[in-house]
């Protein structure tokens, strides 16, 4: 290693901050950085608290320095991770270090594909190597690196072996909401080295409000032995301000969406409330109308037996209350068919949306053998709700369901349902939580029956089956309408009478 660089890596091995300043080209004119004078307010906030930290802690045998961050979307975290990552390992001979995520494809495709970035532009590149599971100094291989590693439930070996006694020792969890706590419990096993710095760090969206990483901020468990800060969205140059301001607007700003992906706060329950409680009030409250040329589409929910009903609810344009929605309980597939068949023209429907699920198959196949058009509706299946219609385009669902909720949702928005507290009650009830792919997931209905066995989604599932397809507006559309002539005239016999008369 070249004399100058080895000793400027020695002269920042305490600052963060030098290192990430002095490693990167940036403002460099041609350069991926050539728009960038340095980290973002909140990164480099958190350097210079590590460096503090390490200079307050320099006479104490064990230096342990913990740093938790809750933070929106977008705002720069897989950087910060990559400097962490480049600074602790560059900057101190026979650093180990273990990197881990809620999971293996957050590793692979945004945790480590950041640290590639990074490391190929720095002034070490040259020096360290980068593999696609580890990072490390090529002569020192075996006591110089450090390791991304996929978390195990029932291979925790990894994590209880992390010690270098008497040198430094780099943790990270990246979104780490999702991490079990048995992996945290493991981990800290490795603070009881003595004489050793250990540098343990921790981000993720705040999606969860218990565990391990929520017990880290304030009134938590173990908020004494952390340093925690939160980070906004908005507050960060780079964010996407147009997609932050759909958010709050399509969810509320007081959601719990909004607090997760938007503010880095933590909801106010373990999964987050789909719809907002003051869209739900005024879509109870406002007046009922709909256009004369407003499709109606029919929603067909179907429970064969037990203590669920099938539930046929028409909705005309943004009236979902004037056309009331029918209950049924105990029918068959053959019974409730002939019961849609009969909303069907009295309610003169543009379209009929049927739970195609399970029992839901014999009604389609009933209607349809009764010539009647209707859609076989699958909830798990893939989502193709047309959102451009409802107002939902841009957000992403793991299924049909969700994507018809997220659709109602919108809709909610100008919409209006009866003021009924059974169905206000189902409309609060919704939960959800993001997958893997940040994709939203409605919670399911048997987990949600678990917690209340009591809790109906009948109505709620009818009404939402409405929005799985979009009809075309047309004049006689949803009510009972003189049929228009199909040959239209002037003639009129009866004028030609009474002028033959008053001749």
């Amino acid at each position: 290693m070249d004399e100058r660089l080895l000793n400027w890596l020695a002269s920042v091995s305490d600052d963060p901050l030098a290192y990430v300043m002095g490693a990167f080209p940036w403002g460099e004119p041609g350069g991926r950085l050539a728009d960038y004078s340095g980290p973002e307010p909140w990164q480099r906030e958190q350097l210079e608290r590590i460096r503090d930290a390490i200079k307050a802690n320099s006479t104490k045998l064990n230096q342990i320095i913990q740093e938790a961050i809750a933070s929106g979307h977008g705002v720069g975290k897989s950087a910060l991770v990559a400097w962490l990552i480049k600074w602790g390992t560059d900057t101190k001979p026979d650093t180990v270090g273990v990197v881990t995520a809620n999971t293996e494809t957050q590793l692979k495709t945004k945790t480590w594909v950041s640290l590639g970035k990074w490391h190929g532009m720095s002034i070490t590149r040259d020096v360290f190597k980068l593999t696609a599971t580890a990072y490390y100094h090529p002569e020192y291989e075996r006591t110089w690196r450090v390791d991304m590693v996929a978390w195990s439930e029932r291979n925790t070996e990894a994590f209880a072996g992390l010690h270098n006694l008497g040198r430094r020792i780099l943790l990270i969890f990246d979104e780490a909401s999702a991490i079990p706590d048995l992996i945290w419990e493991t981990a800290e096993g490795a603070l009881t080295d003595q004489n050793t710095q250990i540098l343990w760090f921790v981000y993720g969206n705040p999606t969860r409000n218990s565990g391990r990483f929520k017990e880290c901020f304030d009134d938590g468990q173990f908020a004494k032995v952390w340093t925690h800060g939160q980070v906004d969205s908005r507050e960060v140059s780079f964010t996407n301000k147009e997609q932050i301001d759909k958010w709050i607007t399509s969810y509320g700003e007081d959601s719990d969406f909004v607090r997760i992906r938007v503010y880095g706060i933590f909801p106010r329950v373990g999964e987050m409330e789909f719809f907002n409680a003051e869209d739900i009030t005024l879509a109870s409250t406002r007046e009922a109308v709909s256009s004369l040329t407003d499709p109606l589409a029919l929603g067909v929910d179907v429970a064969r037996y037990g203590k669920n009903s099938s539930v046929i609810y028409p909705r005309k344009g943004r009236d979902g209350r004037t056309y009331e929605r029918q209950r049924f309980q105990g029918l068959s597939t053959v019974q409730l068919s002939d019961k849609v068949f009969e909303a069907h023209f009295q309610y003169h429907s543009d379209g009929i949306m049927v739970d195609g699920g399970g029992v839901g198959g014999g009604v389609v196949d009933q209607l349809r053998a009764k010539a009647l058009f209707c859609y076989d509706v699958q909830f798990g299946g893939k989502d193709d709700t047309p959102h451009t219609v409802w107002g939902s385009q841009g957000e992403k669902y793991s299924n049909k369901r969700g994507g018809m909720y997220g659709a109602l949702r919108a809709w909610l928005k100008v919409g209006m349902i009866p003021n009924d507290p059974t169905l206000i009650k189902q409309f609060r009830a919704i939960k959800y939580t993001l997958n893997k792919r940040d994709e939203i997931q409605l919670v399911s209905k048997e987990d949600m029956l678990k917690l209340d066995p009591d809790l109906e989604l009948d109505d709620i599932d009818a009404l939402a089956l409405t929005f799985s397809h979009a009809l075309a507006s047309n004049f006689q559309a949803g009510g009972e309408h003189p049929p228009k002539a199909s040959v239209e005239s002037d003639y009129d016999p009866i004028a030609r009478l009474e002028k033959e008369l008053a001749a």
